[in-house]
């Protein structure tokens, strides 16, 4: 038997499927667009390679789409019945708990190969991943601590720990060792696209608008190749322009960045859930402040649409909603809140968070649409300390806490507007007063 790049025992037919599967593994901790056709490639050299069928269900399962899912369960059976490690069947497992729903498993099988093998940077990345989209920066944060004493700049891969470092403290609070491990990857790696949006994040939680967008600038020369999380990235750099409001510079962002509808990348995957989040939480907080955002809003609520059903990702859901309501597609957002409600009923780690969190969301989306603002309130105010379950970051979040402020302001709910301003100027640095989508609140509420 060989090793992969980082040291790990490996199941493979040659040394060419192994170099093959770390490029496969480059690719996916770079956020390169063609990490697919690297594992094609791979699958091609070494079809009976457990972690390769491994790989073909994770990419399947990170797109968080209920239709692929099957895919995902037959490459994790091929897995456990290829698996020639103990390493490779406890991947297998947790692929399989995936599949499942299962999460707390999944997260489990990864922590058991990481305590044994702590230079797996696949199962650090998977865990890093699902732990962030169930809202647990506590244990993004105990993994990355548990590794990084493992890891040297001699190992490759080193800049992904860095970067996940990065992110873990920064939604930890962490500001000053987030930043440095940031800038650490970055330097080892312009292209390091997810050590660049976490130093991104960083500097929208810190105000840094100006430094923000020449970070991004900067910065954007090395993106070549990279994948959807470009869009992300001009997401975060319209986040900052709308601060100051820039809207012309929003919109521009919008169009030739972060929802190009002609771009080979929103092409091949036009729904994905995070370019839905990316593009739907902008229009929400522009049609605040009063941008006409034109027909933009028609071809997300197509998408939502066809969507009906698939709870994989809570997070998007609220998104989902906010595409239907803007459209007047109350019809379509009334089976889509039955179907939540279906799935809430059912078992595995995601129905408590439907139920406890995404349906009220949803829900107060719905009646704020139609101008119940009260309904809107009512409906949100027992999820508010429960939605970082569905996952995203506090800059993500951020669009739900303002939905809230903006049903209770127009509601004539001043407490609930006081509780929610309360609530975000004890997390964010950046005072309500000094941030546009709360300033006029937090002038008008008595305090």
């Amino acid at each position: 038997m060989t090793t992969d790049a980082q040291g790990n025992t490996i199941t493979a037919a040659s040394d060419a499927a192994v170099a093959a599967y770390d490029h496969v593994i480059a690719g996916y901790l770079r956020y390169r667009a063609d990490a697919g056709q690297r594992l094609q490639a791979l699958m091609a050299l070494d079809g009976g390679m457990p972690m390769a069928h491994l790989l073909q269900g994770a990419f399947v399962m990170l797109a968080y789409n209920a239709a692929l899912v099957p895919r995902a369960r037959d490459a994790a059976a091929s897995a456990a019945r290829l698996a020639g490690t103990e390493r490779e069947r406890l991947h297998a497992a947790a692929l399989h708990h995936w599949t499942q729903g299962e999460m707390d498993a999944a997260l489990g099988a990864w922590e058991a190969i990481m305590a044994a093998h702590p230079r797996d940077i696949l199962a650090f990345r998977l865990h890093h991943f699902c732990a962030f989209w169930l809202g647990r920066a506590g244990q993004m944060l105990r993994s990355v601590d548990a590794a990084a004493p493992h890891w040297s700049a001699a190992v490759p891969g080193f800049g992904s720990i860095l970067a996940c470092r990065c992110f873990a403290n920064e939604e930890a609070g962490n500001y000053t060792v987030a930043e440095e491990a940031g800038r650490a990857a970055v330097a080892l790696d312009p292209a390091d696209l997810w050590a660049t949006h976490g130093v991104a994040h960083i500097m929208e939680m810190q105000g840094r608008r100006a430094e923000g967008i020449a970070w991004l600038k900067g910065l954007e020369p090395h993106w070549d190749g990279g994948s959807n999380l470009l869009h992300h990235l001009w997401w975060h750099r319209a986040m900052y322009h709308l601060e100051r409001g820039e809207h012309d510079a929003v919109l521009a962002l919008y169009d030739r960045g972060f929802r190009n509808l002609d771009s080979p990348l929103t092409q091949a995957m036009p729904d994905l859930y995070i370019d839905v989040q990316n593009a739907a939480s902008m229009l929400f907080r522009l049609s605040r402040h009063g941008v006409d955002v034109g027909d933009r809003w028609v071809e997300l609520a197509d998408k939502a649409e066809a969507r009906i059903g698939d709870c994989l990702s809570t997070f998007t859901l609220p998104h989902w909603m906010m595409a239907l309501a803007a459209t007047g597609r109350f019809q379509a957002a009334a089976r889509m809140l039955d179907a939540m409600r279906d799935a809430a009923r059912g078992s595995g780690t995601i129905a408590p968070i439907l139920r406890d969190a995404a349906i009220p969301v949803c829900e107060a989306v719905l009646a704020h649409a139609r101008g119940d603002h009260a309904a809107a309130v009512a409906a949100m105010r027992p999820a508010l300390g429960v939605m970082h379950r569905m996952g995203g970051s506090h800059a993500q979040q951020d669009v739900l806490e303002q939905l809230f402020l903006d049903a209770a302001m127009k509601a004539g709910a001043e407490e609930d507007a006081r509780m929610l301003l309360e609530r975000v100027a004890g997390r964010h640095p950046v005072a309500p007063e000094r941030r546009v989508g709360y300033a006029q609140a937090a002038r008008s509420v008595r305090h």
